[in-house]
């Protein structure tokens, strides 16, 4: 937790005035009881109205002040919680975004998420109390014992058999709980990881009829939850019923004991009263201390969290001193390159890949389902680094470029493409902000979807659904292919991205692309007919480069593209030719 505690220094004056004001409130709440005791033994007992007048007034101005130092408090501490939990959040935010691939695979979304939100809520939380609760609670626990202490030392000796065992009961208590919380968050994150689940799919789940099963499953986490959160909670509640019952018990024996002082010693009744009244404040302060110890054990369970984010390496990091030098021809060369998952063991997703691409070609991947087709196109951009070997484009290693230079180089186009909330410019005119309208246009047109655009009510201005909910598969990676081409990138990576596009509409794309399109082109496809006219074909098979070359080629020497070749067009061609 004093790692975050970094994220209050911009809030230092804030910090420090919080407490100042609440020390000033505390002395008034303290005042109090001595000035009520003064009316009822001095003014009351005596008939003294005019003393009962005067410190009532002064009573009711020493509430003003007690008052305006509790109010400037919580607006300080208001002030300083806020901008801790916005700076957090945003660093956290910040560092998940400069995650690799390999980061990202670490952690799932929902945890991400919760860890974003609901446990930097939870830091917010005890800053906010510790800069008003932790700082009142402990002086009106010390200045409650003097103040009781002055009043009566014999009857202040009751306070040294409570408070140990409230102590003790604390601290195992507390002990108790933080295990108990920990597990609270990861049920949250479960809970979060099955609602994005249905949200995200809920077609799958309504055209499978899975509903009653998906509520089910939910039910079971959300009750895990309520669970979870009931045993932890326990003990807090548990601690409060314990100083509710020490505190009536104590106020109980303060009058019995206190009448009998009374009666022999000449004790004061206001005196009596006083006593109770920093008894009453005593044990309220524990009450307090206890909370804000029950809440300290959540929050250091959040901070653990959130601290796993911001101490986590980034596998993939800007070198010390980069190579900035513009990526303008776009050769790509592969030189022995294998690649291993973290934490797939021994398994090698790539084996020993070499292979060149020259500056405009139009480079075509296939393979089996899991042959590592969309790993080779990742180690391009660096979302991964190579296990062995090296990435060169333009004749330098991935490793020594400039994050930026070498991304802002490359459009990317996955399979499932990710379109956000707002219109179909805007998604388009994500990937080059600069863009012009005729260049935007001129990508949608390249990517056969233009002519659809102008069929919707407002056109490029039309808004879409997050994620593009609004849109069929298709015309969602045609506007991820636009998006891509109005960057005008030197490189140009499709992964899969005409899956779920006709073939006559396929084949326009690629007529189009390479007409206006001057870059290399990395094409991984499932549809032999998708690559025949690339100017090389590569064949993986389980992580390994079996083969490559045109289509005459392979089609003369390649068995699996062979076979490829036999499923696909040669069962087309005869189909057709048979009607």
């Amino acid at each position: 937790m004093r790692k975050l505690f970094v994220y209050l220094k911009p809030y230092w004056k804030m910090v420090i005035l919080a407490p100042l004001l609440m020390v000033g409130e505390v002395i008034c709440d303290l005042t109090q009881p001595t000035l009520l005791a003064r009316i009822v033994d001095q003014g009351i007992v005596r008939g003294d109205i005019e003393l009962v007048g005067k410190t009532g007034v002064l009573m009711v101005g020493v509430a003003l002040l007690g008052m305006m130092g509790g109010v400037g408090c919580t607006i300080a501490a208001s002030i300083a919680s806020q901008g801790f939990g916005t700076d957090l959040r945003s660093a956290v935010f910040q560092k998940a975004q400069s995650f690799s691939l390999a980061n990202v695979d670490a952690f799932k979304p929902s945890t991400l998420i919760t860890r974003i939100t609901n446990d930097i809520t939870q830091l917010q939380h005890l800053v906010l109390m510790t800069l008003r609760i932790v700082v009142r609670a402990p002086l009106l626990f010390i200045g409650g014992i003097i103040m009781a202490i002055s009043i009566n030392g014999k009857l202040s000796s009751l306070l040294m058999i409570t408070i140990p065992v409230q102590v003790g009961v604390f601290f195992y208590l507390m002990k108790r709980g933080f295990p108990l919380f920990v597990l609270v968050q990861q049920k949250i994150d479960k809970v979060n990881t099955i609602l994005r689940e249905n949200l995200a799919g809920v077609r799958v789940v309504k055209a499978f009829v899975r509903s009653a099963k998906e509520r089910k499953r939910f039910a079971s986490s959300n009750e895990e939850l309520m669970d979870s959160t009931v045993r932890a909670l326990l003990p807090m509640m548990t601690l409060i019923s314990f100083l509710t019952l020490v505190m009536n018990l104590s106020v109980v024996t303060v009058l019995w004991f206190g009448g009998l002082l009374v009666a022999r010693d000449g004790m004061q009744v206001g005196e009596i009263m006083a006593f109770i009244t920093y008894l009453t404040q005593i044990m309220f302060s524990l009450m307090m201390i206890g909370s804000i110890l029950m809440f300290m054990s959540r929050a250091g369970a959040s901070a653990g969290r959130v601290n796993e984010i911001l101490e986590t390496t980034v596998s993939v990091e800007n070198p010390e001193n980069p190579d900035q030098t513009s990526i303008v021809r776009g050769e790509v060369v592969f030189e022995r390159v294998s690649f291993r998952y973290h934490g797939s063991g021994k398994d090698l997703a790539l084996k020993n890949v070499s292979f060149v691409v020259h500056p405009g070609e139009m480079v075509a991947i296939l393979g089996a389902t899991g042959s590592g087709k969309s790993t080779l196109v990742h180690l391009i951009p660096r979302l991964y680094d190579v296990t062995q070997g090296r990435v060169l484009v333009d004749g330098r290693d991935v490793r020594t470029l400039d994050l930026h230079t070498l991304r802002s180089a490359i459009g990317m186009v996955p399979q499932e493409p990710l379109l956000f909330s707002g219109t179909i410019e805007d998604n388009i005119r994500w990937g080059n902000d600069a863009a012009s309208e005729e260049e935007v246009v001129e990508a949608a047109r390249v990517a056969q979807i233009h002519d659809f655009i102008l069929t919707l009510p407002c056109g490029y201005h039309t808004l879409i659904g997050q994620r593009g909910v609004d849109l069929s598969g298709g015309q969602k990676q045609r506007i991820a292919l636009a998006r891509a081409l109005v960057r005008k990138p030197t490189i140009l990576i499709l992964d899969d991205s005409t899956s779920a596009v006709d073939v006559a509409t396929e084949q326009r794309i690629l007529r189009e692309m390479r007409r206006v399109y001057r870059g290399t082109i990395f094409m991984i496809a499932q549809r032999v007919s998708t690559v025949m006219n690339a100017d090389k074909i590569l064949i993986l098979d389980a992580g390994e480069l079996v083969a490559q070359g045109s289509h005459p080629e392979l089609l003369e020497s390649c068995a699996i593209y062979q076979e490829m070749y036999k499923l696909q067009v040669g069962e087309e061609s005869a189909h057709y030719a048979s009607r």
